[in-house]
């Protein structure tokens, strides 16, 4: 099937494989009938936006010229004289004619715009927001239609952005959506609904001290990039938190976020010598909705027989135990066969365990000071195949270990290309696949099999121990910027 992209590198497609569209004036002929969004665009239309205000001689000979090599291009089985089905004649001019599932942009509008239940918006705003490759139509940024175009494009992006997050919300996933807004906020924080959205989300965590903060946040960027106040709007949802008057948040609902599959619970093994964690973890879990408690441990032998007996998905295990410390009970417990995921609690000192958990291939760390949202935070993201480990840990952990010889390093990252090396820097600064995205403008599918390749390149078993190459090679340095 003939497709066309544009969120991203324009491109034509045929069967998946790249076309040929010629330089990048005639390219721009297609690029300008596609956001035309199928209505016939005037020759002399054309040339004006082509050659804005300094058309050749030979303008009218030119166009001609290229509509006649990129019917060439996209329908290569035309007769010569038979009539062309994609970029048609329409009197004065010329227009694509296509599905709206054959062009990127086409679709992702749709998408966008599309109505239903929270549960069928988070499904339409995640297909959407997959579509975008990068910046729409950037390689045509020295002309107006296009500036504007894409600028028109980007405010759908931001809306889908805070549609998602709305749906999410209204589904009862605020804490997986808590990162997202931080960061969605502070790239955009002149927006309303961006603010709104994280300062309910925090609210709906527990967060209230923190979903004030945020907009106090907002209310200090406004006043000194606008002079102005926060809106009506923001200053009733914030009078609303300090009465307490916001509506309690829904029941989670189980998604691709939250780690089990619908209809299934994520089971949780806790391993700690003191009886009060014990207590207060499993307080936290059985009021998770989709969380279970697999069963308890006060020790390293005792964890690994739980383990054997429960069969859980997840093992919070303390870093340090009696009869046997967690690094050593984590190596057993992962040498099993089809091990749980192993997330590490530790009130961090100076232990170099926590240098050779990673290295063991735990899935992370939480500090034993963290609030629930942040256990349960690490809890999902194990279950779903993925890291974390809490900032506090990772910076000084870094600046403790890093630089030191190891044999079982990686050598520098030889061979890898300078996009890969990119997701490794905010690998290493903690982002999820989904920030990474939107940070370098790549789909969130194309992150996670960039991260698998380094994993394969650099023969590591994890995302923590992408973590660890990062530093360890000097990429990434403890306290630096996570710019690219």
């Amino acid at each position: 099937m003939l497709t066309f992209t544009a969120l991203g590198p324009f491109h034509a497609w045929s069967g998946g494989a790249p076309l040929d569209l010629g330089g990048q004036r005639q390219r721009a002929v297609l690029a300008r009938l596609l956001v035309a969004g199928g209505h016939a665009v005037p020759v002399h239309a054309l040339i004006d936006d082509l050659w804005p205000g300094n058309p050749p001689a030979q303008a009218l000979s030119t166009i001609q010229g290229y509509v006649s090599r990129l019917r060439r291009a996209l329908e290569p089985g035309r007769a010569p004289r038979e009539e062309a089905e994609v970029l048609v004649s329409a009197p004065p001019g010329y227009a694509l004619r296509a599905r709206t599932e054959q062009v990127d942009a086409w679709r992702f509008e749709q998408l966008v715009k599309s109505e239903g239940t929270p549960a069928q918006v988070w499904a339409g705003m995640e297909t959407a927001l997959g579509l975008w490759r990068g910046p729409a139509l950037a390689e045509f940024g020295e002309l107006s239609w296009a500036v504007t175009e894409a600028g028109r494009l980007e405010e759908l992006r931001l809306i889908a952005v805070e549609r998602r997050a709305g749906a999410g919300l209204a589904l009862g996933r605020a804490t997986a959506l808590v990162a997202d807004l931080e960061a969605h906020a502070s790239a955009h924080p002149l927006r309303e609904e961006a603010w709104r959205l994280l300062a309910v989300a925090l609210y709906r965590m527990g967060r209230q001290g923190d979903a004030l903060a945020a907009l106090r946040r907002a209310r200090a960027v406004w006043r000194d990039e606008l002079g102005l106040d926060l809106t009506a709007g923001l200053k009733r949802l914030e009078a609303d938190m300090l009465a307490q008057r916001l509506d309690e948040p829904p029941p989670a609902v189980s998604s691709s976020l939250s780690g089990p599959s619908s209809g299934s619970e994520l089971r949780v093994l806790v391993a700690d010598d003191q009886a009060v964690v014990r207590a207060g973890l499993r307080a936290v879990l059985e009021a998770e909705p989709g969380v279970a408690t697999a069963g308890e441990a006060a020790d390293g032998e005792e964890a690994i027989a739980r383990v054997r007996e429960t069969r859980p998905d997840v093992v919070l295990l303390d870093i340090q135990m009696p009869r046997l410390d967690g690094l050593a009970a984590a190596r057993r417990i992962l040498a099993e066969p089809k091990p749980p995921k192993v997330v590490m609690m530790t009130t961090f000192g100076s232990d170099e365990n926590l240098y050779a958990a990673l290295r063991a291939g735990v899935s992370g760390f939480v500090l034993k000071t963290s609030p629930p949202e942040q256990y349960l935070a690490a809890i999902r993201a194990a279950a779903a195949g993925d890291a974390l480990i809490d900032p506090a840990v990772t910076t000084r952990l870094i600046a403790a270990f890093a630089g030191r010889a190891d044999p079982a390093v990686p050598p520098a990252l030889a061979g890898l290309t300078d996009d890969r090396l990119d997701v490794l820097k905010l690998v290493a600064r903690g982002l999820s696949n989904r920030q990474i995205g939107q940070t370098l403008a790549l789909p969130e599918e194309e992150v996670s099999l960039v991260v698998k390749a380094l994993l394969e390149h650099l023969e590591l078993v994890d995302r923590a121990q992408l973590v660890m190459a990062a530093y360890e090679s000097g990429l990434v340095t403890p306290g630096a910027s996570s710019g690219k």
